[in-house]
C-alpha cells in the first residue's frame, strides 16, 4: 500500500509535460488569506480604532508595474470590524514594512518619521564628509561641544547624588526621637501639674465646707419637731388622740363595718352555749306579745308552745360585729 503523502511521485517514460492544458487566470487575480493587522490604525469612516495583531480574512493581490529590486509588492483589502468600510494596504519591502493606502489612518507614524529623518540627515551628512574635509573638522568641533555639555551635566547629577548620600538619615532619624521624647515629657508634666491643681482645689473647697459645718454647730439647733404621744401602733386606732378631721372618718367607717378597738364589743364574737333550761330560766316570765293569746294550763302556768312562742330578748350591744355574733348563736340554737 503506497503512501499519502509523499513527496517524489512517479513520472511515466512517455509523459510529456507539454501536453498538459494551462488555465488562463488573470495576472491580478485576488487569493482570500488569513492574516493579523500589522500596525495599530483607525477607521478614517466611524473611527474605531483596530490594532495590531487583530485577525482578518483579507483579499490578497500583486501590484501591477511596482516591483523593488525585482521583489513583487503585494496588496491587502479588510474591513473595518465595526463599519466594514473597505480598508488597504501594502507591502514595503526597501523598508521592511508595511503602507497604509487608504480607509485608514495609522497610529504612532510620527515616531516612525522621526527615525526616518534622523537616519537620512545621518546619511546626507556622512556624504558631504566625504567631499568636503572643512566640513568634517566643522562637524567634529560641534560634536565636542555637545559631549563637553554632556560631561558637564554628568557631573552635575553627580555632586547632587554626592550631596544625598552624605545625608545622615540615622542622625536625623535620632534628633526627631529626641524631640518627640520632649514632648511627651512637656506633655506628662503638663497633665501632673493640671492633676495637682485639680487636687488642691478640691482640697480648699473640703476644708470650706468643713468650717461652715462647724459654724452651723455652734448656733443653736432649732426644736426638734414634736413627738408623737402616741407609744404603740395600734394606739392610732383610738378616737380621742385623733385630729377632727381623722375622728369623723373613723366615726363613719365603725357606723358601716363596726368598731375594731376595745374587748367587750369582740368578747361576744364568742358566745358560749347554754342549755335550755338555763336559758329558759334566765329568761324569766314575760308578758305575751299583742295579739297573741296564752292558752294555760289547769295549774296556772303557761304550755310549752306558749313558752315557745315568746320571743327571746338579747342584749343589744352597741356595734353591728355583736349583732353578727348574737345571730350566729341563735342559729346554732
Amino acid at each position: 500500500m503506497s503512501e499519502r503523502k509523499v513527496l517524489n511521485k512517479y513520472y511515466p517514460p512517455d509523459f510529456d509535460p507539454a501536453k498538459i492544458p494551462k488555465l488562463k487566470l488573470p495576472k491580478d487575480r485576488q487569493y482570500v488569506v488569513r492574516l493579523m493587522a500589522p500596525f495599530n490604525m483607525r477607521c478614517k469612516t466611524c473611527g474605531e480604532y483596530i490594532y495590531k495583531g487583530k485577525k482578518f480574512n483579507a483579499r490578497k493581490e500583486t501590484v501591477q508595474n511596482e516591483l523593488y529590486m525585482g521583489l513583487p509588492i503585494f496588496r491587502f483589502y479588510i474591513k473595518c470590524t465595526r463599519c466594514l468600510a473597505e480598508i488597504t494596504f501594502k507591502t514595503d519591502p526597501e523598508n521592511t514594512d508595511y503602507s497604509m493606502e487608504h480607509g485608514a489612518t495609522r497610529n504612532f507614524q510620527a515616531e516612525k518619521l522621526i527615525e526616518q529623518e534622523e537616519t537620512k540627515i545621518q546619511k546626507d551628512r556622512e556624504e558631504e564628509e566625504l567631499n568636503n574635509p572643512m566640513k568634517v573638522l566643522e562637524n567634529r568641533t560641534r560634536d565636542s561641544k555637545l559631549e563637553m555639555e554632556v560631561l558637564e551635566n554628568l557631573q552635575e547629577l553627580k555632586e547632587l547624588n554626592q550631596r544625598q548620600a552624605q545625608v545622615d538619615f540615622e542622625g536625623m532619624i535620632g534628633q526627631y526621637r529626641e524631640l518627640e521624647q520632649k514632648e511627651k515629657e512637656r506633655e506628662k508634666e503638663e497633665d501632673e501639674r493640671e492633676t495637682q491643681e485639680m487636687l488642691d482645689r478640691a482640697l480648699m473647697k473640703r476644708l470650706r465646707d468643713s468650717d461652715s459645718d462647724s459654724d452651723q454647730e455652734e448656733k443653736p439647733s432649732e426644736a426638734p419637731p414634736p413627738r408623737s404621744s402616741t407609744d404603740r401602733p395600734t394606739d392610732i386606732l383610738t378616737t380621742d388622740k385623733l385630729p377632727e378631721a381623722q375622728k369623723a372618718k373613723v366615726e363613719c367607717w365603725e357606723k358601716s363595718v363596726g368598731k375594731l378597738g376595745g374587748g367587750g364589743s369582740l368578747a361576744s364574737l364568742v358566745v358560749r352555749k347554754k342549755p335550755a333550761a338555763a336559758t329558759a330560766s334566765n329568761l324569766g316570765p314575760a308578758a305575751p306579745p299583742a295579739g297573741c293569746i296564752s292558752n294555760p294550763d289547769s295549774k296556772g302556768t303557761p304550755s310549752a308552745h306558749s313558752v315557745a312562742a315568746k320571743p327571746v330578748s338579747l342584749a343589744v350591744h352597741s356595734s353591728s360585729l355583736s349583732l353578727l355574733g348574737a345571730y350566729s348563736d341563735s342559729e346554732s340554737e
